[in-house]
């Protein structure tokens, strides 16, 4: 079991990663954040990804939808932002954030590895 700042080192391990947080997407507000690059704001990031989290939760409602959202990808010209809802009574209402280097980054490696740090998150 891993707790908010082993998930963050982890999320920053993965090559390619520049920004890494944990989000409560019913506040929009970042529990945790870690990055190696001063032009990425986190805690903006948060809130703006708390919306799209929000806006897609909604529209699956709308549509009737019954199936979990595994993660939603942003993909840049220069970079990934792949956001990831934790699953599980504990951790609902929470998304890990991952901004990766696309130059850098293995897209499909990425998410795997988001996947197995959230099986590891207890908060």
């Amino acid at each position: 079991m891993a707790n908010i700042d082993i998930a963050l080192k982890d999320i920053m391990a993965i090559d390619g990663a520049v920004g890494a947080a944990v989000v409560d997407y019913g506040s929009g507000m970042a529990l945790g954040t870690l990055s190696s690059s001063k032009v990425l704001d986190l805690n903006v990031a948060a809130a703006g990804n708390t919306e799209v989290v929000r806006a897609k939760l909604r529209t699956m409602e709308q549509l009737g939808l019954k199936d979990d959202i595994e993660d939603i990808l942003i993909t840049l010209s220069g970079q990934y932002h792949i956001i990831r809802p934790l699953t599980g009574r504990k951790n609902s209402g929470l998304f890990l954030y991952a901004a990766l280097d696309r130059s850098r980054a293995n897209l499909a490696l990425a998410r795997h590895r988001l996947k197995s740090i959230e099986e590891e998150l207890e908060i």
